[in-house]
């Protein structure tokens, strides 16, 4: 699939202010991968440094920051949620057919499936291992509840996968599942962890839930309009392995019953389809603008749940995370 370039920058992403927090969870995490058996440690080690940005564990600590503190329960916090994401990455390489990820070779395809499965499944389970430790078991029911989502998220898009009957419905309950558990998590958890009153945690779990919804849409973008080199992963998996997201699922039900037809024929034959393609089956452009809509109503929607936050720099870097995705949003639009 050929894909036209992001041309403008991304914008910094807004970390700065727990940028010595991420540093320490950074070491936590490598210190994590030396507690395996020596002949595991390097596979480990190895997909720890291929997985992004720390998102969740930086949402852990901001959450933190902003409702009383950080203490070392949100340190352990990030690096659980970490461990659990890594995993969830693994297994995605494996069904997705990825070969990149942070500009190197995923795990599967420097090893192949059958030892990344093992892999992806050892660290779920060390993830939830170390769940146990907190005082509260509630946190730890928590997290399992979280990572069972993220897994059966996956199931349901491996289930529905080359299904031209999804639903929008349908597709939200999985990407809330897949993507947004583990933010809604790190940001609900961080409060729990601070003893915050009901209506903060609460508001703070619609934070979370809302912003990996949108940060969903955003990818599933991306996957049909970035470019590999810009974005360092591998991307145009999602239609060639049958993943119907928003902006697909909008130009179905934009598109004629010809169309329709015609989308079905290629997608199922796995023809190589480019933007040039999809353009000319209906209204490509239009499909893209409305995803980026959406999501930018759950952006909004998001923010609005800081509002009962005492003012802090903790509170604007939260802010300030929509504004980064707002503008990752309008670089999607610009590039169609």
């Amino acid at each position: 699939m050929k894909l036209p370039s992001l041309l403008k920058p991304k914008p910094a992403f807004p970390f700065d202010l727990v940028k010595p927090e991420i540093d320490r969870i950074e070491l936590l995490l490598q210190e994590q991968a030396r507690t395996f058996d020596p002949s595991v440690e390097g596979y480990v080690a190895y997909v720890c440094k291929t997985s992004g940005k720390r998102i969740r564990p930086a949402l852990a600590v901001l959450t933190g920051g902003a409702t009383g503190g950080v203490t070392e329960d949100h340190r352990r916090l990030s690096v659980i949620l970490e461990m659990v994401h890594i995993a969830s990455l693994v297994h995605d390489d494996i069904m997705d057919g990825a070969t990149i990820r942070r500009e190197m070779p995923t795990a599967a395809a420097k090893w192949g499936s059958a030892l990344s499965v093992l892999l992806g499944d050892s660290m779920f389970a060390y993830a939830l291992e170390l769940a146990t430790e907190f005082e509260d078991s509630s946190i730890c029911r928590r997290i399992a509840k979280a990572s069972r989502d993220v897994a059966c998220g996956e199931i349901l898009q491996t289930q529905r996968r080359f299904d031209f009957n999804l639903s929008l419905e349908d597709y939200f309950r999985i990407i809330e599942m897949k993507t947004a558990a583990l933010f809604a998590a790190a940001t609900e958890l961080g409060s729990v962890l601070n003893h915050q009153s009901d209506a903060i945690t609460a508001a703070m779990l619609n934070y979370g839930n809302k912003l990996g919804t949108a940060y969903q849409i955003y990818d599933d973008c991306i996957d049909l309009v970035g470019d590999e080199k810009a974005i360092g992963k591998t991307l145009g998996t999602d239609l060639a392995k049958g993943k119907f997201t928003l902006p697909i699922l909008f130009l179905l039900r934009d598109s004629t019953e010809i169309q329709r037809t015609k989308l079905h024929r290629m997608v199922l034959k796995g023809e190589p389809m480019d933007t040039t393609i999809l353009a000319g089956i209906a209204d490509y452009e239009g499909a893209i603008e409305r995803a980026v809509k959406t999501a930018k109503n759950m952006v909004e929607e998001a923010r609005g749940s800081l509002v009962g936050l005492v003012e802090s720099e903790y509170k604007d870097a939260l802010h300030s995370i929509t504004g980064y995705l707002d503008g990752l949003l309008d670089q999607c639009r610009s590039a169609v």
